[in-house]
């Protein structure tokens, strides 16, 4: 890797070099501890003796911005001031539209300012410790071998054919999506695959309708891309449909156990929801997040699985029932909005990762991904069996459950009005990381609670922590 440095004619070499490297040492743009090429490799990179260059090291190895050492080189010795240069945001002309980014609430983003704390409750995380490591390496052994055929070629924008066609089984199986695979997108992430269906659906002014409480993330993403986002209530069965607005061209909704309430959308208010978008054109995203690990019930199917008009955009992931640094997502489209969302993804980042769309589509083709999936339910189904157990028992007097037979993490709401802050910083010093309803709201929160994920937390653990939360709400009243 070449050092960027440009001399000019053939007059003060030696000058020329030394100025170019003190004022690059000097601002930070050379790191402190870096290495400078040998004398002989920079010469030859800058048409100039070696002399020249040794005696500018010298040069500067007498003014202490570098430090020579015998036998390895030489190496930047950046004085305390050094720093990059700084364009303070208000000289941009973008200024507005920068603040408007930097100022997004973002509730969910990790890493926390206050850290981690022993007994973590946050929701979305899977438990690591019992993911297939060794076959998820053959898998990536597999995908190496199956990259190395692209020869340095990109790749599809829709995503690799196996998994596409892995997903379209999987879906169809797991939750009566009904596809085929020319209608599956593989995205970065079930994020991504919002940010590409608000691309192509919205428009500054746009309304996006989505439930309250909701996913911080996209309520944040819409109204970032400059959509009006209005806030529709939830009730025992699920999104209020009538109060979606006219004029609505998105409206988000997670059917299978509304997030963060947990509760699933009844059939009648599903039909309704379907009925309603139809009516006024808008395109239904369904975010079915982590309804693979049902517990009771009667399973439904996916809202996508009854639309018969071609309304439903399907977003499903697999950070939940894998890992969530895997980044894979995938959008199951309806015709209307397939290729316009293709071009969008290519103008974005033109495809997925290959590799580990090749490794995932053998995970789920041999099996492996409904093992895991199995095992994983076992332990979650034992975890959440624990946390209902603690809340009808020790923590009753304080808290009642919100129903849910899905996913792992469930919503417990206050009996009575408590001070939510003095809780979650005297559970902080207990080791013990609570996470409120009141961050899922757009606005002001109409109920008090929390939401209790249980995925990364060990079964023996719930338990202590809950218990110490206990004794803290009896010292608090």
């Amino acid at each position: 890797m070449e050092l960027h440095l440009s001399i000019e004619g053939s007059k003060d070499l030696s000058g020329q070099l030394y100025r170019q490297l003190s004022e690059a040492i000097r601002a930070g743009r050379l790191a402190d501890g870096q290495q400078l090429p040998p004398s002989r490799l920079l010469a030859e990179q800058l048409g100039v003796s070696r002399k020249t260059v040794s005696d500018v090291y010298t040069r500067l190895t007498h003014d202490k911005l570098l430090q020579g050492r015998v036998g390895v080189g030489s190496f930047v010795s950046a004085p305390a001031e050094a720093q990059p240069r700084k364009q303070l945001a208000g000289d941009l002309a973008s200024a507005a539209t920068v603040r408007k980014w930097a100022e997004l609430a973002t509730p969910l983003r990790l890493p926390f300012p206050e850290g981690r704390s022993r007994y973590e409750f946050l929701g979305g995380r899977s438990t690591p410790a019992h993911f297939p490591q060794e076959e998820w390496r053959r898998c990536l052994l597999h995908g190496l071998r199956q990259d190395s055929q692209l020869r340095g070629q990109y790749g599809p924008t829709e995503g690799i054919l196996a998994l596409r066609e892995s997903i379209a089984r999987y879906a169809a199986f797991t939750r009566g999506v009904s596809c085929t695979s020319s209608q599956v997108v593989v995205t970065n992430g079930a994020q991504q695959a919002l940010d590409l269906l608000g691309r192509v659906l919205l428009e500054p002014g746009s309304i996006v309708a989505m439930e309250d409480p909701g996913y911080p993330p996209a309520r944040m993403l819409f109204a970032g891309q400059g959509a009006q986002v209005v806030g529709v209530g939830t009730d025992a069965e699920g999104m209020l449909v009538d109060q979606i607005p006219h004029g609505t061209r998105l409206i988000y909704a997670t059917p299978a156990h509304q997030f963060p309430l947990g509760m699933p959308m009844s059939a009648a208010r599903r039909a309704a929801l379907l009925e309603r978008a139809r009516a006024i054109g808008a395109i239904i995203v369904e975010d079915d997040y982590d309804s693979a690990f049902r517990y009771e019930g009667r399973p439904t199917d996916s809202l996508q699985s009854m639309d018969r008009h071609g309304i439903v955009a399907y977003v499903g992931t697999f950070s939940k029932v894998m890992m969530p640094e895997l980044r894979i997502g995938y959008a199951v489209l309806p015709d209307a909005i397939l290729n316009a969302t293709l071009n969008v993804k290519h103008l974005c980042d033109w495809h997925t990762a290959t590799l580990h769309q090749y490794a995932l589509a053998k995970f789920i083709d041999d099996g492996y991904l409904h093992k895991h999936v199995r095992r994983c339910h076992a332990l979650y189904a034992s975890r959440r069996e624990r946390l209902h157990s603690l809340i009808a028992g020790p923590l009753k007097p304080w808290f009642e459950l919100v129903p849910a037979t899905a996913g792992f993490h469930l919503t417990v709401l206050c009996k009575a009005p408590l001070d939510m802050d003095l809780l979650l910083r005297l559970a902080r010093r207990a080791d013990v990381g609570l996470y409120p309803l009141s961050n899922f709201y757009a606005g002001p929160a109409l109920r008090q609670g929390l939401v209790l994920g249980y995925g990364a937390i060990e079964t023996l653990d719930i338990e202590l922590a809950l218990l110490r939360v206990r004794d803290i709400l009896r010292q608090i009243g």
